[in-house]
C-alpha cells in the first residue's frame, strides 16, 4: 500500500492510521494537522488508511479544518452541559465573528454558570476523551434522543432518508454533527465562553493565530437582526428543519410562505419609512453574493414611490473599470471584488455633482466588451427624486466619505438563516447563499455547481475584506432569509449536487451541501405557485417581474 503525501510517498505493509502516516511522512505537519482531504473526501487523524491513496493534510487554514475544530468543541460543550446543567438544552444559533451565539433554553445565562460550564469544559479537555465514532440505525438513534429528551432530533430523524448514520460517543453521551471529529477532547484547547445575555458565545480561534481565543467581534446591529429573525421565527411557529417538514406534510407550506413574505415586505416598508425621516438623497445598498440585493433594491424603490420620493435605482457595477487595465491576481485573473475594480474617483466625482443639482454624465458598463460603454447617459436629481445605489461596494467609506451624513443612506443586506436542522446543528448563512447561488448560476447563467464552487473560496475571501468589515456602518439592515427557501431550493439543487463525481475536487462542499438537503422535503407544486413573482428568492429560481429574467 502506497501512502502519498505532498511530493513524499512510502509503501506500508499493514494499515496505518491517518495520524501515522502523516508522522512518517511529513512529520512537520502533524502539529497543525486536523484531518487529511482525500480524493472527494475527508479522512479522520485516528482513521485507518487501507489502500493507496494521496493525502493533504487538512490545518486550521482550510475551512474544513475550522468546521472539524469546531464540531468537537461543540461536543465537548454539550458534555459540560450534561454535567453541569443535566436534563437542560443548549441551542447552538448563529456565528458572530469568530465565535458562536448559543443560549440555554431553561434558563438567561449569568456569569456564575457560564463560569462552572468553562471549567468543566476544560476538565473534559484535561482528560482527553476520545471521540468514538459508532454505527446506528435510524430507529437506536431515535430511542436513545427520545431517552435523552432531545425531541428535536427524534422528529428530525424521522425524515432521514437512509436507515443507517455515523454517531460519536464520548464521556457517556451521544451526538452526530454532520462531518468528521477530532481524536478526542484534548485536542480542543484553544476556546474561551464569553457572557452575552440571554446566552453566551463559544470564542473560537481565527485562522490568523489558530493559538488563541480570537478577539471578541461586537457586533450590535448584526446581532439585533438576528433577534428580530428568531422573534419571526417565533412568530411562524419555525425553528428547526423538522417544523418545515411538518408544515409541508400538513399542506401549510403555501400559507407558511404567504407570512413570511408579508414579513418581508413590512421590514422593506419600515426601511423606506426611515429614509424618508432621514432625507437621505443617495441610499447605498450593499451586502455578500446571493443575498438578493438586486430584487430588495427594486423592492425599496416601490416603497418609496409609495411614499412620494422618486428613485433612480443605479447598479455600481456600471463603475466597473475596464478589464484590461485591472491588475491581475496570482491565478491569472482580475480582482472582480476588489474596491479597485471600481472607478472611484468617477463615482466620487458623479455623486458630488448629482448632490449639488447639476446634469452629469452617467456611465455605462458593457459586460459583453468587458469595458466601459462609449456614451454615458445624463442625469439630474429633481425634486424628491433619491439615488438608490447597489454593490457590494456600498458601505465602503472611500465611496461617500466626506458627504454630508443627512444626504447618505446606508443599507446593508444578507441573508442570515436562523433555521436549524435541530438544536446543536445549525444551518450556516454561508451555506444558504451557496445554494441560492449554484440555483441562479445555473439557471441564468448556464454556470455547472463545479464551476460556482471553484469561485466560491474566492468570494468568500472578498466578502472577508471588502464587505463585512463594514457592516455594522450600516443605517439599515434586512435579512434576506426566507424560512421557507430551502424546501424550495432542494428542488432545484438537490440532483446537481447529486451529480458531481466523487473524484471532484469538489465533492465534499457539495456532500455537505447534500446533507443539509437531505433532511428537507421539496416544496410541492402547490407551495411554488405561492412564491409572488417580487419575492427574494425569484432573483435565484426565476419568474421575477421586476426586471425579467437574470
Amino acid at each position: 500500500m502506497i501512502i502519498r503525501i505532498m511530493d513524499r510517498q512510502r509503501e506500508f505493509s499493514a494499515p496505518v492510521t491517518v495520524r501515522e502516516a502523516i508522522s512518517a511522512l511529513a512529520p512537520e505537519s502533524l502539529p497543525d494537522a486536523l484531518g487529511c482531504f482525500c480524493g472527494g473526501g475527508v479522512m479522520e487523524l485516528n482513521q485507518p488508511v487501507e489502500k493507496d491513496c494521496t493525502l493533504h493534510p487538512i490545518t486550521f487554514q482550510n475551512e474544513e479544518g475550522r468546521r472539524i475544530y469546531e464540531r468537537s468543541l461543540r461536543f465537548i460543550l454539550l458534555l459540560a452541559m450534561h454535567r453541569v446543567l443535566p436534563g437542560e438544552h443548549l441551542r447552538i444559533e448563529h456565528s458572530i465573528g469568530y465565535g458562536l451565539y448559543m443560549r440555554v433554553l431553561e434558563r438567561e445565562m449569568d456569569a456564575g454558570t457560564l463560569a462552572a460550564l468553562e471549567k468543566e469544559m476544560r476538565r473534559i479537555v484535561r482528560e482527553d476523551l476520545p471521540f468514538e465514532k459508532e454505527t446506528w440505525t435510524r430507529e437506536e438513534a431515535i430511542r436513545y434522543f427520545a431517552r435523552t429528551g432531545h425531541e428535536d432530533k427524534t422528529r428530525l430523524l424521522a425524515y432521514r432518508p437512509y436507515d443507517f448514520f455515523h454517531v460519536y460517543r464520548c464521556g457517556g453521551i451521544a451526538e452526530y454533527f454532520y462531518g468528521a471529529m477530532l481524536p478526542s477532547t484534548g485536542c480542543c484547547r484553544v476556546f474561551k465562553l464569553r457572557l452575552y445575555k440571554p446566552g453566551m458565545v463559544l470564542q473560537l480561534p481565527s485562522p490568523a493565530d489558530p493559538t488563541r481565543p480570537a478577539p471578541f467581534a461586537s457586533r450590535t446591529g448584526i446581532l439585533s437582526v438576528f433577534a428580530q429573525s428568531n422573534r419571526w421565527c417565533d412568530i411562524l411557529g419555525v425553528q428547526n428543519a423538522a417544523d418545515l417538514n411538518d408544515m409541508t406534510v400538513r399542506g401549510e407550506l403555501p400559507s407558511f410562505i404567504r407570512v413570511n413574505e408579508a414579513l418581508h415586505d413590512q421590514s422593506i416598508g419600515e426601511i423606506a419609512q426611515g429614509i424618508r425621516r432621514r432625507g437621505a438623497r443617495a441610499v447605498f445598498v450593499a451586502g455578500p453574493s446571493s443575498s438578493g440585493k438586486t430584487t430588495f433594491s427594486n423592492r425599496l424603490c416601490i416603497h418609496m414611490r409609495v411614499l412620494g420620493l422618486r428613485p433612480v435605482l443605479i447598479s455600481l457595477d456600471d463603475f466597473y473599470r475596464d478589464r484590461e487595465t485591472l491588475p491581475l491576481e496570482k491565478d491569472g485573473l482580475p480582482d472582480l471584488e476588489a474596491l479597485s475594480a471600481l472607478d472611484v474617483p468617477l463615482l466620487r466625482r458623479c455623486l458630488t455633482g448629482l448632490l449639488g443639482g447639476d446634469t452629469v454624465t452617467m456611465p455605462r458598463f458593457d459586460f459583453t466588451a468587458q469595458k466601459r460603454a462609449p456614451e454615458g447617459y445624463p442625469l439630474k436629481l429633481e425634486k424628491n427624486q433619491v439615488l438608490v445605489m447597489e454593490g457590494i461596494h456600498g458601505l465602503n467609506p472611500a465611496l461617500h466619505e466626506g458627504f454630508d451624513p443627512a444626504l447618505v443612506a446606508k443599507v446593508y443586506i444578507s441573508e442570515l438563516t436562523c433555521l436549524n436542522l435541530d438544536h446543536h446543528n445549525r444551518i450556516r448563512t454561508t451555506d444558504a447563499r451557496l445554494l441560492r447561488r449554484i440555483v441562479r448560476d445555473h439557471q441564468f447563467r448556464s454556470t455547472p455547481p463545479e464551476d460556482t464552487l471553484a469561485m466560491w473560496n474566492s468570494v468568500r475571501r472578498g466578502e472577508e475584506t471588502w464587505i463585512f468589515p463594514y457592516q455594522e456602518q450600516a443605517d439599515f439592515m434586512f435579512n434576506s432569509a426566507l424560512h421557507y427557501e430551502l424546501p424550495v431550493l432542494k428542488r432545484y439543487a438537490y440532483d446537481l449536487l447529486m451529480a458531481i463525481p466523487e473524484d471532484s475536487p469538489y465533492h465534499l462542499a457539495a456532500r455537505r451541501l447534500i446533507k443539509i438537503l437531505h433532511y428537507i422535503l421539496p416544496a410541492t407544486d402547490e407551495a411554488m405557485r405561492d412564491i409572488p413573482p417580487l419575492s427574494l428568492l425569484r432573483e435565484f429560481i426565476g419568474g421575477c417581474t421586476l426586471y425579467g429574467e437574470k
